[in-house]
C-alpha cells in the first residue's frame, strides 16, 4: 500500500548510482528528475571518473576525454533537469577541429565546413574529392539509422536489434570503417584520415564497423569543442545540479558488492562494511567489474566470467601529461588538437589490437588546451598531453609497464621533439604519466582498457551489456561499457535510455523508528 507522498512516514524512493563518470553522473541527474532520492557514490576524491582531471605545479591536467561533439545530448539532459546547460557551462567551437600531420610532411586540417574540408581534400589528393563527396553521404545514411534510430533507445530486447539488420546489410555494417574509406578515396593519408575516429572510443578501424562513418556527419552537423575548464568543469557542472535536486555525492567510497536478494537488487556494501540500502542501483562501473566483481556472489544467467574474459576490450593508452614553462608564444603553429600519425596505419593498428606488441612506432594525439584556455596553465605556460594507443593488458604476453613506462615516455618526448615541440624538453615544468595499470587500478578498468569493451558489431546494441540487467530486478548499467558506447554522446545517452526504463519514483514507507526521528 502506498502511502501519501505528503505523510511523514513516507519519502521518494532511494537511487544508488555506483560511479560519479559522467555516465553515473547524467544517470543521477535523470532519477532525480524523475524524483528519486539519489546517492551518487565513488572510490576518487573527485567527480568526473574518467573525464577528471589533477593539478601540478599550476598546470590543469585533463585526464581523459577533451573534445565534445553533438553539444545537442548534454543540452537535452540539462533541458529535461529544468535547466540551461549553456549557463552552467563555457562551450567554445574549434576551427579548425584538429589537424593530422604524416610523416611526409603533409598534413590535413579537419573542419565543419564541407567547402573547406573539399578544398583539403584536393590540396592531398584531387582526384578524390568525389569520393569524399561519397563518403559524406556514406556517414549521413549511417548517421540515420544507428545514431537517431538507435543511440539514445533501449537495446535490451533482441528484436531492438534484429529488425534493423536488413538495413544495416543495405549499408554494408559487416564491412570495416576502414574498408569504407578504401572504396572511397585512394590516398593512403585520406583513407587514415576517414576512418581513425574510432580509436576515441576504443575499436580497431580494420574491425570496427563501417556504421562509424557517422562520427563524420557527427563532426558536420554539429562541430568539435572544448570545455573552459576541461570536461571536469562538465562533470562539477552535473554535480551541482544533482545537489540542487537533493541528491548526495559521497567521494572517497568504493563499492565492493551488490546486494542481491529474492533476484532484485537491494543495496550496495561498500569496501568499508557500509551498507547503503536502494530501490534501484545504477551501475556506472565497467560493466566488466560491475559482473565480475560487483556480482562476483550472485549466480549469473548471462554475462558470466567466462563469457566476459571472450570479449575483445578496446585498447590501451598510455598518456603522458607535462606542463612546458613560457611557452605559450612558442611553437605558434601547433593548435589545440593535432594527430601525428606513424610511419605505419594498419601495421600498428594489429600490433595494437591483435598482436598485444608494444611497437617502437607510434602515433599520437597531442592535446594543448591553453590555445584556448589559459587555466589550464600558469600565465605564459602551456599544458600538454599526448596519448599513445598502446595493448591493454590482456594478451598473452601482456607489457610489462612497471619497466617500459619511463623509456616510453623518453620515445613519446623524442616523436614530438623531432615533430611538433622542437626543444621540448628544456621547458618541461611538470610532468605525470597513466599507463594501462593505471586504469585499470584508477578506474577499475578491466585489462586496463581505455574504453571498456571493443565496439565490434557483435559486441554492440543487443550483444553489449544491457542498460537494463538481465541478472537482478532493479539493477541498471549506464556508461561505456554498455549501451550505446563509449565516448561523452555514448555515456550521457546511455543515461536517457536509464531514464526510459526506470520508473518514476514513488513514495516509499519509512521505518517507524526513522519516521518518528
Amino acid at each position: 500500500m502506498l502511502h501519501d507522498p505528503s505523510s511523514s512516514t513516507a519519502r521518494p524512493s532511494h537511487a544508488i548510482v555506483i560511479g560519479a563518470g559522467l555516465g553515473g553522473l547524467a544517470a543521477a541527474m535523470r532519477l532525480g528528475a524523475k524524483g528519486y532520492r539519489v546517492t551518487v557514490l565513488d572510490k576518487l576524491d573527485v567527480v568526473g571518473g574518467r573525464a577528471s582531471s589533477i593539478h601540478q605545479n599550476g598546470h590543469r591536467f585533463d585526464l581523459g576525454p577533451t573534445i565534445v561533439t553533438v553539444p545537442m545530448v548534454f543540452e537535452k539532459l540539462w533541458a529535461d533537469c529544468g535547466r540551461d546547460f549553456h549557463k552552467d557551462v563555457d562551450l567554445r567551437p574549434m576551427d579548425p577541429f584538429y589537424e593530422i600531420r604524416w610523416p611526409d610532411g603533409s598534413s590535413f586540417a579537419a573542419r565543419q565546413s564541407t567547402k573547406d574540408m573539399e578544398a583539403e581534400i584536393a590540396r592531398l589528393s584531387p582526384g578524390d574529392v568525389a569520393g569524399y563527396r561519397k563518403f559524406l553521404k556514406d556517414a549521413h545514411r549511417r548517421y540515420i539509422v544507428g545514431f537517431e534510430g538507435m543511440v539514445a533507445e533501449p537495446m535490451h530486447r533482441l528484436w531492438d536489434t534484429i529488425k534493423v539488420l536488413p538495413t544495416f546489410a543495405l549499408l554494408r555494417a559487416d564491412q570495416s570503417i576502414l574498408k569504407l574509406a578504401q572504396r572511397r578515396v585512394r590516398d593512403e593519408r585520406l583513407r587514415m584520415a576517414l576512418s581513425f575516429h574510432p580509436l576515441f572510443i576504443g575499436g580497431d578501424p580494420m574491425h570496427v564497423t563501417s556504421m562509424y562513418a557517422l562520427v563524420s556527419h557527427l563532426e558536420k552537423e554539429y562541430g568539435v569543442h572544448y570545455a573552459i575548464g576541461g570536461v571536469q568543469a562538465m562533470a562539477d557542472a552535473m554535480a551541482g545540479v544533482i545537489s540542487d535536486q537533493g541528491g548526495r555525492i559521497a567521494l572517497g567510497e568504493e563499492a565492493d558488492e551488490i546486494l542481491i536478494k529474492d533476484g532484485r537488487a537491494r543495496g550496495v556494501r561498500m569496501t568499508s562494511g557500509k551498507v547503503h540500502q536502494a530501490e534501484v542501483i545504477v551501475s556506472n562501473a565497467d560493466a566488466g567489474h560491475t559482473y565480475s566483481r560487483l556480482l562476483r556472489n550472485h549466480r549469473k544467467s548471462r554475462w558470466t566470467n567466462n563469457k566476459l574474459n571472450r570479449r575483445r576490450w578496446s585498447m590501451g593508452l598510455f598518456v603522458w601529461y607535462f606542463g612546458t614553462a613560457g611557452t605559450r608564444k612558442l611553437w605558434p603553429d601547433v593548435g589545440h588538437h593535432t594527430i601525428l600519425s606513424g610511419p605505419r596505419y594498419e601495421g600498428l593498428l594489429r600490433d595494437i589490437f591483435i598482436k598485444g606488441h608494444l611497437s617502437e612506432d607510434m602515433s599520437l594525439y597531442v592535446h594543448r588546451p591553453t590555445v584556448t584556455d589559459p587555466t589550464a596553465a600558469p600565465e605564459g605556460d602551456d599544458t600538454f598531453y599526448a596519448l599513445s594507443p598502446v595493448p591493454h593488458l590482456g594478451h598473452d604476453d601482456p607489457v610489462d609497464w612497471e619497466a617500459e613506462a619511463e623509456p616510453y615516455r623518453q620515445k613519446v618526448l623524442r616523436v614530438l621533439e623531432d615533430t611538433l615541440l622542437p626543444g621540448l624538453s628544456s621547458h618541461i615544468s611538470a610532468s605525470m604519466a597513466l599507463t594501462p595499470p593505471d586504469f585499470r587500478d584508477r578506474y577499475l578498468s578491466p585489462n586496463g582498457s581505455g574504453f571498456s569493451i571493443e565496439p565490434r558489431i557483435l559486441q554492440s546494441a543487443w550483444f553489449r551489456p544491457h542498460n537494463v540487467s538481465e541478472e537482478a530486478k532493479g539493477l541498471y548499467l549506464v556508461g561505456a561499457g554498455t549501451h550505446p558506447g563509449a565516448g561523452l554522446p555514448g555515456v550521457v545517452s546511455s543515461a536517457e535510455v536509464l531514464g526510459k526504463l526506470v520508473p518514476d519514483a514513488t513514495p516509499v514507507a519509512l521505518p517507524e523508528r526513522l519516521a518518528a526521528e
